[in-house]
């Protein structure tokens, strides 16, 4: 027969090894859902149709698990980052539109592409008139910012490319903005544009411009359906023809 002491030692080790067992599972139970939470790859998505930060060269400036769609550099686009951070998706918005491969993908691909990076202004508060703007927008960069189509079909015809990296920007407010979610950012742009010299090799050169673009980085982003971005990242409002100073 076992003692009252004996007992109390039993029921005791009893509850210590409870205690173990209990946080064990705990254990199995965190690691599990750590797991489950670890970033996954980007879906692949099928296109229709400081005041200041360091130069970034033509290389994405965001890793590659928060991309949208990273496959879109094998066409020669720009990956669109998913971020919070204005200033880092400023420099990705100015690489994009001025980065594509002639050789790789058409121009109305990349333009539909960059649609994809716009959102609405938030400065409207009708539905409507947002969508109107941002279509005006969309427009604006076909008509005012990107390499117009004659000089894009040159290029084409001797194996074109251009790549894009962006200096230091320069913030500049966004009138009329109760939010404090968007900005505009001001740099210069440097293009190497490379192509075919006729004989088996290729010739490059550079040429620099000054582009402003406006994001919005808040909980009125929309994001690109689909993808892993969410409301709140960075995404374009407007990229600007003539560029703005502080």
């Amino acid at each position: 027969m076992s003692t009252p002491g004996s007992n109390r030692s039993g029921i005791a080790w009893a509850i210590a090894g409870g205690v173990v067992l209990i946080a064990g599972i705990v254990a199995i139970i965190v690691a599990a859902l750590t797991s489950q939470s670890s970033p996954q790859e980007a879906p692949t998505q099928s296109w229709g149709g400081s005041s200041s930060t360091p130069a970034a060269t033509s290389e994405s400036p965001v890793a590659e698990g928060t991309m949208v769609d990273a496959s879109v550099r094998e066409r020669g686009w720009i990956a669109e980052p998913i971020t919070s951070d204005a200033q880092t998706y400023m420099v990705a918005a100015l690489q994009a539109a001025s980065t594509f491969d002639t050789t790789k993908a058409p121009r109305e691909d990349w333009l539909g592409y960059l649609d994809n990076w716009f959102t609405p202004d938030t400065r409207y508060t009708a539905g409507a008139d947002q969508l109107a703007a941002m279509e005006a927008s969309q427009v604006e960069l076909r008509q005012g910012v990107v390499l117009p189509k004659e000089q894009w079909d040159d290029l084409a015809r001797e194996d074109g490319r251009v790549t894009a990296s962006v200096g230091e920007i320069a913030l500049v407010p966004v009138t009329e903005d109760p939010s404090g979610d968007m900005s505009i950012g001001t740099a210069d742009v440097t293009l190497t544009f490379t192509r075919s010299d006729g004989a088996d090799g290729e010739v490059s050169y550079e040429e620099q411009v000054r582009v402003s673009v406006q994001v919005l980085c808040g909980p009125g982003s929309v994001p690109t359906s689909g993808t892993r971005q969410r409301s709140g990242d960075c995404k374009v409002v407007r990229y600007f023809t003539e560029p703005l100073e502080p």
